[in-house]
């Protein structure tokens, strides 16, 4: 299986991470990264989720589009979290 990123555009509020890593769950499918980030000015978030690619993944981000808080998706292949930024340990 080949890694996918998705990345959300959801609103920023208490519960809406918790709603998506449950979908996620109810589905027994694993999260191996999650990335989230307030986007500056406005009541929206960034949220990167890698994910194995595999025939369950197009159902999933169907349930997606229908949470109400989940403002826009994009599918990409690969790992590329971050954008390609570097991210480096501390200590």
């Amino acid at each position: 299986m080949t890694d996918c990123t998705l990345t959300l555009t959801v609103s920023n509020h208490p519960g809406v991470l918790s709603r998506i890593a449950g979908l996620f769950a109810r589905r027994n499918y694993n999260l191996d990264g999650v990335y989230v980030v307030g986007l500056t000015g406005t009541t929206e978030s960034r949220m990167q989720l890698l994910v194995k690619q595999d025939e369950r993944l197009p159902q999933i981000i169907k349930q997606l589009e229908k949470l109400y808080d989940v403002k826009a998706i994009s599918v990409n292949e690969g790992s590329d979290m971050l954008g390609g930024c570097e991210v480096k340990e501390a200590g």
